[in-house]
């Protein structure tokens, strides 16, 4: 189907419904398929720039008028194989040019210029006119006055506002095609990553990701309580909506809460709710999490920064399926599947009396740690590729493409803020590139540059390379030294470029890149050096 809000924003259509305001006042609609007005027209405040067309939809049912006019060319198109037609309105005398949208067969909507006359149009004829509108509402005076600016059309006229209405509605089946052709690329490429290669939002290739794959395919189904454990930014609320939309649960509710960003009494009042009058402020009866998740599932996030009061009250909803709002007398009971997460250290924490390990063996029955993006840098390029794709789609840009440097360092940068990080450098990217099809290493943050710069410095860590040529430019030497290690890497680990990528530090498709730069991967060449 059309989404015919977009047609508003469209500037090649907005030129036309300029011109054709201008060139033969009239004014230009559009209606889908079941003859529902789609453009401005009956927005609240809209200004209209027909004064025919004014105090038309200024009468109690003007807007039914316009309607039946929508409806009645409808039916025309359904008998008719014409592409344009001039029709009369449901004023008499009144036309209207209405071109019809059509899209494999199938018919989407109409586009209407509306409204003006025929030049031969008779002083009884308008008459007669003036007389429909005054019975229809319009006083007398506004009767004439809009019909006196209405535009007198020749035939010739009429002919040129013909080809201009079909323009708009040609224009709107090329949109619609090109959106379509967009969305089917986007499925292409999403099928193109294969299943094995992203469980519901997340994406990855790596060992480790795939692990998490398998364990979230045999726990979704499953009631039992998951324990998410992770940095910040590797996606720790991914994995809870994963585990929540592939189970029985999936129609009914998944609500989330940062457990770090309330206090004890606030977090209560937000997860059990609170009686009207429990304390200042509280002007009614406020239901909380566990009540609005009831037969859902409930995301806490953070759950390492709870007191162990609070963990208490946790433990019980767990144990009894029971809990007292604040400010109640009885308890109520929920029926809630939880999902927790922390990024801290919990086997520290009870060493240290600080989380209950009650609570702990509660929401452990299946823990899942997600590994740091710095040890999964098989899915930085997938990860990246999916993340410009998004963006450059978002802002309704061709899709660019990073170049060789800017991809090496980004495969060497370490990403201590994890996906989070990787995304919002890309969106930087995207946005400073502006109309560049290729992302250059220059648009890179500073701290990327410089901690990738740190880290080739100190590669020669094992001793000093023979053969450097200590003069001249530091990235020269930089180059030099990179390119030694790596050939000489390469004969220390008979060419297991796995082996070496992962004693350099950096990742294979990173090294792989490297080798190609320098003209490395002719082993022979390399073991005769």
């Amino acid at each position: 189907m059309i989404n015919w809000k977009d047609m508003r924003n469209l500037h090649v259509i907005s030129k036309l419904e300029q011109i054709l305001n201008k060139w033969y006042g009239v004014e230009l609609l559009w209606a889908d398929s079941n003859s529902k007005i789609q453009s401005t027209h009956l927005d609240k405040g809209y200004e209209f720039k027909n004064h025919f067309f004014k105090v038309q939809m200024g009468m109690s049912i003007g807007h039914e008028y316009i309607q039946q006019d929508f409806e009645k060319v409808s039916e025309v198109f359904s008998s008719v194989s014409d592409q344009t037609i001039v029709a009369d309105s449901f004023f008499k005398h009144i036309k209207f040019v209405a071109s019809k949208v059509v899209v494999d067969g199938e018919f989407l909507g109409t586009v209407m210029a509306f409204p003006f006359v025929s030049d031969s149009i008779t002083d009884d004829e308008k008459t007669e006119l003036v007389k429909q509108m005054v019975d229809c509402g319009a006083s007398e005076s506004d009767a004439k006055s809009a019909l006196g600016h209405l535009k007198k059309m020749s035939a010739v006229d009429i002919e040129y506002l013909e080809e201009l209405v079909e323009l708009v509605s040609e224009e709107i089946i090329e949109f619609h095609e090109e959106i379509s052709k967009r969305e089917e690329r986007i499925n292409e490429l999403n099928s193109e990553l294969g299943d094995k290669y992203r469980y519901h939002m997340m994406i990855g290739k790596s060992k480790k990701m795939q692990h998490i794959y398998r364990l979230l395919e045999k726990v979704s189904s499953s009631e039992a309580s998951v324990f998410i454990q992770g940095e910040n930014g590797t996606g720790k609320e991914l994995v809870a909506k994963a585990v929540h939309y592939y189970s029985p649960r999936k129609d009914n509710m998944f609500l989330a809460v940062n457990c770090s960003a309330f206090n004890d009494n606030l977090l209560d009042s937000e997860l059990f709710g609170h009686m009207k009058g429990a304390f200042t402020g509280a002007i009614k009866d406020k239901k909380g999490l566990f009540e609005n998740a009831n037969g859902g599932t409930l995301f806490l996030d953070e759950i390492g920064d709870t007191s162990l009061a609070m963990q208490v009250k946790l433990l019980r909803v767990l144990q009894e399926g029971t809990f007292l709002p604040v400010g109640a007398n009885a308890p109520k009971r929920t029926d809630v599947r939880i999902i927790a997460a922390t990024n801290k250290n919990i086997k520290e924490m009870m060493s240290k009396g600080e989380f209950r390990e009650d609570l702990y063996y509660r929401i452990n029955v299946i823990n899942i740690d997600l590994p740091p993006l710095r040890d999964r840098n098989d899915d930085i390029p997938i990860l990246m590729d999916h993340f410009l794709k998004k963006r450059c789609d978002e802002m309704g840009q061709a899709l660019k493409t990073f170049s060789k440097k800017c991809l090496e360092k980004m495969l060497d940068y370490h990403w201590p803020g994890n996906v989070r990080e990787l995304e919002n450098e890309i969106e930087r990217l995207v946005v400073l590139a502006g109309d560049d099809k290729i992302i250059t290493p220059d648009l890179l943050s500073l701290r990327i540059e410089e901690a990738v710069g740190n880290a080739r410095a100190g590669g020669s860590s094992n001793g000093a390379v023979k053969g450097i040529n200590t003069s001249g430019s530091l990235k020269t030497a930089l180059e030099e030294l990179e390119a030694i290690m790596i050939r000489e890497g390469l004969k220390r680990c008979s060419f297991n470029k796995s082996k070496l990528a992962k004693e350099l530090g950096v990742s294979r498709a990173s090294l792989i890149m490297k080798v190609d730069k320098y003209d490395l991967d002719k082993r022979k060449k390399a073991a005769n050096e």
